[in-house]
């Protein structure tokens, strides 16, 4: 055999065993990365529904629950609170909810399910400041009818989570989607099943 000659087995054999190799490597680096890559438990968990008892929240109340790592406030409206919310209309840069920032069945005054449960993300939809809750008559100023204000750059959102014109905040506070189990269990991070 000369030193001209190719052994063209020997090429084969090393050809697939480099093959063979480079799919192991491949299959090594992949899989790591496919790991990674997954959510693990606690991102599944925060991504799922939660449940809110409504039972010791009294009209006036608000309460703050986390999902998806945002707050979420559970608000019981008093009655007068309810009736004044078209008074604001004027006053609001989207009084019928028409940028949607809710789910199709919170689009009515009320923005939510019941009139007396509102159900917001509680971060203002400007820079993503936290607003306070701030129901009593003119706690801001003197035209103050209650509802959520923003001290970071003083947006203001009436007691449906409705902007007000001329502030920071382009839209309304977001609704997350929620439904209710039963007259006391709220679900929210979920639409009726």
């Amino acid at each position: 055999m000369s030193n001209d000659t190719v052994d063209l087995k020997k090429r084969a054999f090393l050809t697939r065993a480099s093959q063979t190799l480079g799919a192991v490597a491949v299959c090594g680096a992949a899989v790591p990365l496919v790991k990674y890559l997954t959510p693990g438990q606690e991102a599944k968990m925060s991504s799922m529904p939660v449940e809110f008892d409504l039972t010791d929240l009294s009209p006036g109340d608000q309460r703050t629950v986390l999902w998806r790592g945002k707050p979420i406030w559970v608000i019981r409206r008093t009655l007068d609170q309810v009736s004044i919310l078209d008074k604001a209309n004027p006053n609001l840069s989207d009084p019928n909810s028409d940028i949607e920032q809710q789910p199709s069945y919170a689009k009515n005054p009320y923005r939510s399910l019941r009139p007396d449960i509102l159900v917001l993300v509680g971060l203002c939809t400007h820079l993503g400041c936290a607003p306070t809750f701030r129901p009593e008559p003119k706690a801001i100023d003197e035209q103050w009818p209650g509802g959520f204000f923003c001290s970071c750059h003083g947006s203001k959102f009436d007691l449906a989570g409705r902007v007000y014109k001329g502030v920071p905040a382009p839209t309304n506070l977001e609704v997350p989607p929620y439904y209710f189990k039963n007259d006391q269990v709220l679900v929210i991070g979920a639409h009726q099943p």
